[in-house]
Protein backbone atom coordinates (compact mmCIF):
# COMPACT_ATOMS: atom_id res chain seq x y z
CA UNK A 1 0.00 0.00 0.00
CA UNK A 2 1.75 3.67 -0.86
CA UNK A 3 1.98 5.61 1.94
CA UNK A 4 -0.27 8.67 1.91
CA UNK A 5 1.04 12.13 2.25
CA UNK A 6 0.52 13.42 5.91
CA UNK A 7 -0.18 9.84 7.52
CA UNK A 8 2.79 7.71 9.16
CA UNK A 9 2.61 4.04 8.32
CA UNK A 10 3.76 2.72 11.19
CA UNK A 11 2.45 -1.19 12.66
CA UNK A 12 0.18 -1.25 15.34
CA UNK A 13 1.25 -2.83 18.87
CA UNK A 14 -0.89 -5.45 20.12
CA UNK A 15 0.73 -5.47 23.10
CA UNK A 16 3.00 -3.47 25.52
CA UNK A 17 4.83 -3.73 28.71
CA UNK A 18 2.94 -2.83 32.17
CA UNK A 19 5.74 -1.54 34.40
CA UNK A 20 3.69 -0.83 38.13
CA UNK A 21 3.80 -1.51 41.65
CA UNK A 22 0.93 -3.97 43.03
CA UNK A 23 0.98 -4.50 46.69
CA UNK A 24 4.84 -3.07 46.89
CA UNK A 25 6.24 -5.11 44.44
CA UNK A 26 7.61 -3.99 41.04
CA UNK A 27 5.35 -5.77 38.46
CA UNK A 28 6.42 -5.86 34.53
CA UNK A 29 3.97 -7.86 32.30
CA UNK A 30 3.37 -7.83 28.53
CA UNK A 31 0.07 -7.14 28.32
CA UNK A 32 -2.39 -5.84 25.20
CA UNK A 33 -2.94 -1.96 26.02
CA UNK A 34 -6.84 -2.81 26.07
CA UNK A 35 -6.80 -5.29 29.10
CA UNK A 36 -8.32 -4.36 31.95
CA UNK A 37 -6.83 -3.90 35.26
CA UNK A 38 -8.93 -6.57 37.02
CA UNK A 39 -7.99 -8.89 34.69
CA UNK A 40 -4.38 -8.15 34.94
CA UNK A 41 -4.71 -8.60 38.51
CA UNK A 42 -7.05 -11.58 38.53
CA UNK A 43 -5.61 -13.77 36.00
CA UNK A 44 -2.17 -12.48 35.45
CA UNK A 45 -1.05 -12.10 39.20
CA UNK A 46 -3.51 -14.65 40.95
CA UNK A 47 -5.11 -11.69 43.00
CA UNK A 48 -8.52 -13.00 43.52
CA UNK A 49 -9.63 -10.70 46.42
CA UNK A 50 -10.40 -8.20 43.68
CA UNK A 51 -14.03 -9.40 42.75
CA UNK A 52 -15.70 -9.16 39.80
CA UNK A 53 -19.30 -8.71 39.51
CA UNK A 54 -21.00 -6.43 37.27
CA UNK A 55 -18.27 -5.25 35.34
CA UNK A 56 -19.17 -1.85 34.68
CA UNK A 57 -18.22 0.09 37.72
CA UNK A 58 -21.79 -0.02 39.46
CA UNK A 59 -21.22 -2.14 42.52
CA UNK A 60 -17.33 -1.59 44.01
CA UNK A 61 -16.89 -5.30 44.23
CA UNK A 62 -13.43 -4.90 42.24
CA UNK A 63 -12.21 -1.47 44.00
CA UNK A 64 -8.65 -1.26 44.49
CA UNK A 65 -6.57 1.95 45.01
CA UNK A 66 -4.73 3.01 41.96
CA UNK A 67 -2.07 5.82 43.58
CA UNK A 68 -3.80 6.09 47.11
CA UNK A 69 -7.05 7.18 44.91
CA UNK A 70 -10.26 3.70 44.65
CA UNK A 71 -10.86 3.21 41.31
CA UNK A 72 -13.32 0.16 40.01
CA UNK A 73 -10.90 -2.43 38.35
CA UNK A 74 -13.15 -3.13 36.02
CA UNK A 75 -13.23 0.19 34.15
CA UNK A 76 -9.45 1.01 34.25
CA UNK A 77 -7.30 0.03 31.22
CA UNK A 78 -3.87 -1.61 32.01
CA UNK A 79 -1.99 1.24 29.69
CA UNK A 80 -4.02 3.57 32.47
CA UNK A 81 -1.85 2.20 35.35
CA UNK A 82 1.33 2.07 33.40
CA UNK A 83 3.74 3.89 36.50
CA UNK A 84 1.51 3.61 38.99
CA UNK A 85 1.51 2.11 42.57
CA UNK A 86 -1.74 -0.47 42.81
CA UNK A 87 -2.93 -2.26 46.19
CA UNK A 88 -5.43 -4.41 46.18
CA UNK A 89 -7.21 -6.20 49.28
CA UNK A 90 -4.47 -8.26 49.74
CA UNK A 91 -1.79 -5.74 50.27
CA UNK A 92 -3.37 -4.04 53.10
CA UNK A 93 -2.77 -5.83 55.70
CA UNK A 94 0.43 -7.11 55.68
CA UNK A 95 1.08 -10.03 58.31
CA UNK A 96 -1.90 -8.83 60.26
CA UNK A 97 -5.32 -7.55 59.44
CA UNK A 98 -5.60 -4.08 58.76
CA UNK A 99 -7.73 -2.02 61.39
CA UNK A 100 -10.50 -1.94 59.07
CA UNK A 101 -10.38 -5.67 57.77
CA UNK A 102 -10.73 -6.29 61.82
CA UNK A 103 -13.22 -3.96 62.31
CA UNK A 104 -15.62 -5.47 59.26
CA UNK A 105 -14.80 -8.85 60.83
CA UNK A 106 -15.29 -7.50 64.40
CA UNK A 107 -18.65 -5.53 63.82
CA UNK A 108 -20.32 -8.23 61.03
CA UNK A 109 -19.32 -5.77 58.10
CA UNK A 110 -20.45 -8.64 55.56
CA UNK A 111 -22.61 -11.53 55.06
CA UNK A 112 -21.34 -13.38 52.26
CA UNK A 113 -18.29 -11.37 51.82
CA UNK A 114 -18.51 -10.24 48.24
CA UNK A 115 -18.41 -6.88 48.34
CA UNK A 116 -16.51 -6.84 51.50
CA UNK A 117 -12.94 -6.01 49.88
CA UNK A 118 -14.00 -3.52 47.87
CA UNK A 119 -15.84 -2.04 50.93
CA UNK A 120 -12.52 -1.55 53.12
CA UNK A 121 -11.03 -0.57 50.24
CA UNK A 122 -13.20 2.30 49.82
CA UNK A 123 -12.79 2.93 53.63
CA UNK A 124 -8.93 2.73 53.66
CA UNK A 125 -8.91 5.25 51.00
CA UNK A 126 -11.36 8.00 53.16
CA UNK A 127 -9.97 7.56 56.07
CA UNK A 128 -6.54 8.54 54.39
CA UNK A 129 -8.22 11.54 53.10
CA UNK A 130 -10.71 12.15 56.17
CA UNK A 131 -9.58 10.64 59.31
CA UNK A 132 -12.60 11.78 61.38
CA UNK A 133 -15.01 11.81 58.29
CA UNK A 134 -18.55 13.09 58.31
CA UNK A 135 -21.77 11.58 58.03
CA UNK A 136 -21.96 12.61 54.72
CA UNK A 137 -18.26 11.81 53.80
CA UNK A 138 -19.25 8.22 54.87
CA UNK A 139 -22.03 8.45 53.19
CA UNK A 140 -20.05 9.47 49.86
CA UNK A 141 -17.04 7.22 50.30
CA UNK A 142 -19.06 4.39 50.24
CA UNK A 143 -21.90 5.48 47.64
CA UNK A 144 -19.51 3.28 44.87
CA UNK A 145 -20.01 0.15 47.12
CA UNK A 146 -23.20 -1.93 46.67
CA UNK A 147 -24.20 -4.38 49.23
CA UNK A 148 -27.15 -7.17 47.96
CA UNK A 149 -27.02 -9.41 51.29
CA UNK A 150 -26.80 -7.06 54.51
CA UNK A 151 -28.74 -4.12 55.53
CA UNK A 152 -25.70 -1.91 55.76
CA UNK A 153 -26.25 -1.82 59.75
CA UNK A 154 -23.31 -4.11 60.24
CA UNK A 155 -21.30 -2.05 57.59
CA UNK A 156 -21.77 1.47 59.25
CA UNK A 157 -20.77 -0.29 62.51
CA UNK A 158 -17.57 -1.62 61.34
CA UNK A 159 -16.84 2.18 59.53
CA UNK A 160 -17.42 3.62 62.79
CA UNK A 161 -15.26 1.04 64.87
CA UNK A 162 -12.54 1.78 61.72
CA UNK A 163 -12.81 5.30 62.31
CA UNK A 164 -12.26 4.84 66.39
CA UNK A 165 -9.27 2.66 65.50
CA UNK A 166 -7.73 4.75 62.96
CA UNK A 167 -7.53 8.14 65.45
CA UNK A 168 -6.17 5.65 68.35
CA UNK A 169 -3.09 5.19 65.29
Amino acid sequence: MPEEPGILQHPVSSEFILECSVNGEAVSLRVPPSRRLIDVLREDLGLAGTKRSCEIGRCGACMVLVDGRPVNSCLAMAYQCAGTAITTIEGLGGAELHPVQRAFLEEGGFQCGYCTPGMVISVVAMLHNHPQPTAEEIDEALSGNICRCTGYGGIRRAVDKAIESWESR
